[in-house]
């Protein structure tokens, strides 16, 4: 046995916010504009759109509340029909679903594989009724994207990216969020970059983007503050409703630092979970699904599935990790989990069977790693995981 720390590890904490975002704020505090729009150009909000555009390499961004106030907005600047059909993966987070009722429209939900990915075949009986495709990258497993774009493409569907887990990640060299209509990322505490709330939506498509600007909140004559697509906003005014979902100018001075921390943290965050994952597998309690060969993942946590654990057993085991100090959650098996479909009883209609996702949430589980973790903290991590299991399985 190395020497492990004393304490499990604080996986939940972020890491610190970088100093320049102090001088950011206390100049903003001395000026008093929180509001993305007092300053005619160059605004905090202004500039980070600016310069996340180029990072992810998209023409136009759109910053916001949240990432579910992005997809909200996408589907709203989409056009949809009431009640149109948008197909998501059965494994996502409740505030997906939420957005897609939030836009009139109703949530399909798609089975999912046991390594977490969308099941093509299903996604391909259920696209030829569908109004629009909404993706999620969940925990940062990305789906395939080519067969999924080229179904979208035959059926005519527009594709939106939820990517609020997968910031950093690239399929076949493209940055994921780049590939559908339009992608969406969440500044949330528990992402690769932390504002504690916070969202923002890239697209390459001038009109969709200014119709977002106009639902967002640019009131008035705000949105000539977004010069790129000024001309496209002005057609909107007074056309569209004000949802006012905007960011502030705070948020933007604590996002923009940490811009160029993003590369680090990636590679860091994967190679902790590739160290971590190897330990896990050989132990033999666990699998971890790898990755589809065209994904490069920018993973902050980990999922793997149990291996022949009885239902009892599996609940035994989140109890002796948890008296570890390490927070493993079996999906299925959480109490109120928002990541288990059958709670989403906000939804239109009788909750689907969905056998194989069912499945795939009673054995799946889910445990944090962030980026600034130590190796010694990632021993402690994936030895109380592996010690837990050896309790309850002996």
């Amino acid at each position: 046995m190395r020497d492990l720390p004393v304490e499990a590890p604080n996986t939940y904490n972020a890491e610190p916010i970088p100093e320049a975002a102090r001088a950011a704020i206390d100049e903003l505090m001395r000026s008093g504009d929180l509001f993305r729009y007092t300053a005619p150009e160059n605004s905090p909000v202004a500039l980070l759109e600016q310069e996340f555009a180029e990072l992810l390499g998209a023409k136009f961004a759109l910053a916001v509340s949240s990432c579910s106030a992005a997809l909200f907005l996408s589907l709203k600047a989409l056009d949809l029909p009431r009640d149109a059909k948008v197909l998501i993966p059965a494994f996502t987070f409740a505030a997906v679903p939420s957005a897609i009722v939030h836009a009139d429209c109703l949530p399909v939900l798609v089975e999912v594989a046991d390594n977490y990915r969308v099941d093509i075949a299903d996604l391909e009986r259920k696209i030829v009724d569908a109004d629009a495709v909404l993706i999620s990258h969940m925990r940062g497993h990305t789906s395939d994207m080519d067969e999924i774009l080229r179904l979208a493409g035959l059926h005519n569907v527009p594709v939106i990216e939820d990517a609020a887990h997968s910031l950093g990640t690239q399929w076949d060299g493209k940055n994921i969020g780049t590939l559908g209509k339009i992608g969406c990322f969440s500044f949330q505490s528990y992402k690769m970059i932390n504002a504690g709330e916070g969202g923002i939506m890239i697209t390459d498509d001038a009109e969709l983007v200014a119709r977002a600007v106009i639902m967002s909140g640019a009131y008035e004559n705000n949105w000539s503050k977004h010069a790129i697509i000024a001309d496209e906003a002005a057609k909107w005014q007074n056309k569209l409703p004000l949802y006012n979902l905007r960011m502030q100018n705070l948020s933007a001075c604590v996002i923009r630092p940490q811009l160029p921390e993003l590369a680090r943290r990636v590679t860091n965050g994967r190679s902790n979970h590739d160290y971590v994952a190897k330990r896990l597998e050989d132990s033999g309690y666990f699998s971890v699904p790898a990755p589809l060969p065209p994904e490069l993942r920018a993973p902050d946590s980990i999922q793997f599935n149990l291996n022949d654990f009885t239902a009892e057993q599996s609940r035994a085991f989140m109890d002796a990790t948890k008296a570890r100090g390490v927070t493993t959650q079996v999906f299925g098996l959480s109490e109120n989990n928002a990541r288990a479909f059958w709670n989403w009883q906000f939804i239109p209609g009788d909750t689907p069977e969905l056998p194989q996702t069912r499945a795939m949430l009673a054995k799946a589980c889910d445990t944090r790693l962030p980026a600034r973790l130590t190796r010694e903290e990632l021993d402690y991590i994936a030895e109380a995981i592996i010690a837990a299991a050896t309790d309850v399985r002996g």
